[in-house]
């Protein structure tokens, strides 16, 4: 059964432009449409997420998702919205990156199974790759005028900006390579549809009018709106970079943190294009939300719908665990149910202090360990009041001042975590 895909996306926030009749087209039966990505990663970062989502959507409404990994279109660099070229990929690179990209994919779309809108993979190096040169300009080329491709939003302001290099002719024919990619498409899977993030309006009309003039039918448009972040920061990076979907890159930890500390005005728009929550349900946690936003229901909804989306059940218990260590009630076996990257992403800023293992041989003594050999106090006589007050915990656990901590403190045999009051933390690192 077909259903309605762009009124889906449309109240969902997800629809910037859309080509006149697409939403027709799409209800007269199961169409195709794709999604080119950026393989100059082996994993997808957030900012890869709206494309996903809407092929989701589009294979959820009964219609066949392509996915396609830019491989040759990678060896260019896309003009659009950047200020400078990109670094070229070679082959190997690629396929490595594809074979990943595809992994991450499959949590998304159905690839495997035997529906007639089961989702494919391409890569359009595989066409592109034994294209000649002198074939490309004569057979395609020809068909668009340098008066259509300088009218381009993304052309115009790479000529009109103030970088020294300007515009190389690669990056010029990028919207050509990119046209022939949804003619190709067209021609070998009857895809009629090109989706995409609002720069990429002038890359895909240039692909329908190459459908209209070399594949004599007609292509449709459809792109999203550019994610922003209501503080003005670009969305999906932190200081430390991207977000990404791949958990070594990324912990899980991170990940929930990330949604969970959206704004409230983010979180409303976010939970709409990046869960699969109903509009009643998005309705309701909103209401919710609004009536108690102390509470951050929204955002913690959020960020459960996402991790868990993205990652798994497990990997998301172990990220709301790994959050009330900091932030909420926990134990010593908690604690220590941690691997080396969460304990370091959450204590990440915390201060340390590096001391040697020879030392916790006959067990450190707490006023050695809070201010003599630390300084995490600022004397031996504050550690005593400190201690006296039952204000110093070790690994979670409440101490005296006649505690020691020994080797079988350690959690992942290299971290002691020291703690004053509720909110004051100190990482010893024992090598």
């Amino acid at each position: 059964m077909i259903k309605d895909f762009v009124e889906e996306l449309t109240w969902r926030g997800m629809v910037h432009d859309v080509m006149p009749g697409t939403d027709k087209h799409l209800m007269t039966g199961m169409q195709a449409a794709y999604v080119g990505i950026d393989p100059t990663a082996d994993s997808l970062h957030i900012g890869h997420l709206v494309g996903v989502m809407m092929l989701r959507h589009f294979q959820l409404a009964g219609h066949k998702p392509l996915a396609l990994v830019g491989g040759a279109t990678g060896m260019i660099g896309d003009p659009s919205g950047k200020s400078a070229e990109r670094n070229l990929l070679d082959e190997k690179t690629l396929r490595r990156n594809e074979e990943a990209l595809k992994e991450q994919l499959s949590r998304f779309l159905d690839f495997d199974s035997n529906a007639n809108n089961a989702a494919i993979l391409v890569n359009n190096y595989d066409w592109m790759k034994d294209f000649s040169f002198l074939e490309f300009i004569r057979d395609v080329g020809k068909h668009i005028t340098v008066n259509y491709m300088m009218s381009k939003d993304s052309v115009k302001k790479r000529l009109s900006s103030d970088a020294k290099e300007g515009m190389s002719f690669t990056e010029f024919t990028y919207q050509m390579v990119q046209g022939y990619d949804f003619l190709h498409l067209f021609r070998t899977h009857n895809c009629t549809l090109q989706m995409g993030g609002s720069d990429q309006w002038g890359n895909i009309t240039t692909g329908t009018e190459l459908i209209r003039r070399i594949g004599g039918g007609k292509g449709y448009a459809l792109t999203c709106p550019l994610i922003t972040k209501a503080d003005g920061t670009k969305f999906g990076k932190t200081e430390g970079g991207n977000i990404w979907l791949d958990a070594n890159r990324t912990s899980p930890y991170k990940f929930y943190q990330y949604w969970l500390n959206t704004s409230d005005e983010d979180a409303e728009k976010y939970i709409k294009i990046f869960t699969f929550l109903s509009k009643e349900e998005v309705n309701t946690f909103v209401t919710n939300h609004n009536e108690e936003p102390h509470l951050r229901g929204l955002q913690k909804k959020l960020a459960e719908e996402v991790t868990r989306m993205v990652h798994s059940q497990e990997d998301l218990d172990n990220a709301v665990k790994a959050s009330n260590i900091l932030f909420g009630r926990s134990t010593s076996e908690d604690l220590r149910a941690l691997d080396e990257k969460t304990f370091l992403d959450i204590f990440d800023g915390v201060p340390q202090a590096e001391i040697k293992k020879s030392e916790l041989e006959n067990g450190l003594d707490m006023i050695g360990a809070l201010a003599a050999k630390t300084n995490f106090l600022s004397s031996n006589g504050e550690a005593r009041r400190e201690l006296k007050q039952n204000s110093i915990s070790v690994n979670k656990e409440k101490v005296k001042e006649d505690y020691l901590i020994k080797e079988s403190d350690l959690i992942n045999d290299k971290f002691v975590l020291l703690q004053r009051g509720k909110k004051n933390y100190f990482v010893l690192v024992v090598n």
